[in-house]
């Protein structure tokens, strides 16, 4: 096999804390190759290095033999190297075409042209994005192939992805897979980050294992199963499982309907969508990409509005309720976790303990008139202990964390608003598996202190763990009731597509 790229004791420092140290890396020809381990392991450090994002610290990389230090993407990039990045790069306020083609474009383009050839390219990638769509407009997962679909288009030698299926419905991963197995046919090679560790072990060739910031094995994957895996990224085997089901012993009894929906409909998004959610419980919403599942929520959470004259009705503890902004639903006891933590979850130029404080403002618990710099403090310590935030200190920005710790910040901003119900949309979506295990553990143990918890999520395993009620949306309703004890993978996918 040719070797493509290769990195000799590659260190990168922060602040005087190495975020990787001392890695040695190889890439081969037409190979896919996946980097695991924990949030804050050094994944997305290694790979920005890779792409030219950031210039290391101490080491050498070579592409094809010859020695490089990258200055930026557009270095990388002329080299043949892409990165398909785990928060997007685009440009929200220009077209899905406009974006495909940036830093592309001819000396004069004919927009008509442009989403022509946008059209056909997306279409021939299996790809359901509309080329004329602001991407402000698109849904997570729509953005994630966007970003997706630009890297290809580029012609790169070597394709990096990191989190590509996070957002990702199984039908769009079972498209993605067939595209990545055609592009290494081609001779492409490509890097893969994933925390769905089932993935990496199916389609990889060479797995390496990164654990604070050090290598810590790599071996072809068939020697590996998850286990291994899990042992080596965390040092420890976890006694939990993604892969257990719940059984009619552990499921928690309903308590008092809090929830109750009836004829929600939102355009074309939501149609007479109607459903009830019970105190005490975990309520999870299993549907594809664009079935509403979102959409209820945010109508739910007062950040969309519903029709107005055939809109439904939405009763919150007995009382019918009609919010126009959120800050009203969170005054009732009512708050969401967004799905996108970059775009809609923190204020990324602010500390975790500004964030953390930033919910706690917006409380129904704060007399809404004073601030103080020692309450924010002994609200951020209390909060990161809470839900275990992992930070070089309470003063470091949220955007330099990494993307589990994020997520248990968001989480942190809204669960100080101390809620009656909560709305958790991919709660764990780009979190590693011990993050995941914390995740869940603080979702059930909300549901066990009374409260209702409305999880939304694509990943199966996930929805059979930590529910007790299933609900299946499709085409903007929910149209079926699981119990997680007496249901199949099948069943649920089948509801959800038929």
């Amino acid at each position: 096999m040719t070797n493509v790229l290769r990195m000799e004791k590659i260190s990168k420092e922060y602040r005087g804390v190495k975020a990787v140290q001392n890695i040695d890396f190889d890439l081969e020809q037409g190979e896919l190759h996946s980097i695991l381990g924990e949030n804050g392991a050094g994944k997305s450090t290694l790979t920005k290095l890779m792409a030219g994002v950031i210039q290391p610290s101490s080491g050498e990389i070579f592409v094809n033999d010859q020695k490089v230090d990258f200055q930026g993407p557009s270095e990388a990039l002329g080299m043949g190297i892409a990165m398909v990045f785990q928060e997007t790069s685009l440009v929200p306020s220009m077209t899905v075409a406009q974006n495909l083609f940036l830093g592309n474009e001819r000396f004069l383009n004919r927009l008509r042209r442009i989403n022509i050839l946008a059209q056909q390219f997306l279409q021939s990638l299996n790809f359901t994005v509309s080329p004329t769509a602001l991407v402000m407009s698109l849904g997570a997962a729509q953005r994630q192939m966007l970003e997706i679909a630009r890297a290809v288009r580029l012609n790169a030698n070597i394709l990096i992805f990191d989190e590509p299926t996070a957002s990702l419905t199984p039908e769009e991963k079972k498209h993605l897979f067939s595209l990545i197995q055609r592009l290494r046919e081609s001779g492409v090679s490509v890097i893969f980050i994933s925390h769905a560790l089932e993935e990496s072990l199916q389609i990889s060739d060479r797995i390496t294992v990164l654990r604070d910031g050090e290598k810590i094995l790599t071996e072809p994957a068939g020697k590996l199963d998850r286990n291994k895996v899990i042992q080596a990224m965390i040092g420890r085997s976890l006694s939990y499982s993604i892969d257990q089901s719940r059984n009619r012993n552990n499921i928690r009894p309903a308590g008092k309907r809090i929830l109750s929906v009836q004829g929600l409909s939102m355009g074309n998004l939501v149609k007479n969508n109607s459903f009830s959610v019970f105190s005490g419980q975990v309520t999870t919403i299993f549907g594809l990409v664009g079935s509403g599942r979102t959409e209820t929520a945010k109508i739910i959470s007062g950040i969309y509005k519903r029709d107005f004259a055939r809109g439904g009705q939405v009763d919150f503890q007995g009382r019918a309720v009609r919010y126009r902004v959120p800050s009203k639903a969170v005054a009732d006891g009512i708050v969401y976790v967004t799905e996108d933590r970059k775009n809609e979850g923190f204020f990324d130029k602010m500390t975790v303990g500004e964030n953390l404080y930033s919910g706690y403002l917006s409380s129904k618990t704060h007399n809404g008139l004073t601030v103080s710099m020692r309450e924010m403090r002994d609200i951020c310590l209390s909060w990161i202990e809470k839900v275990s935030i992992k930070a070089i200190n309470d003063n470091a920005n949220v955007v330099e964390l990494s993307g589990g710790n994020q997520q248990k910040t968001v989480i942190g901003k809204t669960l100080i608003q101390k809620p009656e119900l909560c709305f958790f949309d991919e709660p764990t979506r780009g979190v590693d598996v011990s993050a995941i295990d914390e995740i869940h553990e603080l979702i059930g143990s909300l549901a066990d202190s009374g409260l209702a918890v409305i999880v939304i999520s694509s990943y199966l395993p996930e929805v059979r763990k930590i529910s007790d009620r299933i609900l299946v949306c499709r085409q903007g309703r929910i149209v079926e009731e699981f119990s997680p004890a007496a249901v199949s993978d099948r069943d649920i996918m089948f509801a959800a597509v038929h």
